[in-house]
């Protein structure tokens, strides 16, 4: 499987609860921090709800 590189790019001061929840979930917790994961339907999943706050680069 490949993995994924996650990058939050937009704070989520003003998101709704649910997408603050799904970004400290995939361990973005600061803007700028860059977090791995595997590519798998859940994480497509979550990175689907926070589109907009994030970049996603495939290893």
């Amino acid at each position: 499987m490949s993995k994924l590189k996650i990058t939050l790019v937009k704070s989520t001061i003003g998101a709704k609860p649910k997408q603050k929840l799904t970004a400290q979930a995939l361990g973005l917790t600061k803007l700028h921090k860059t977090v791995e994961h595997q590519d798998n339907a859940a994480i497509r999943g979550m990175i689907n709800r926070i589109a907009h706050l994030v970049k996603v680069e495939e290893i």
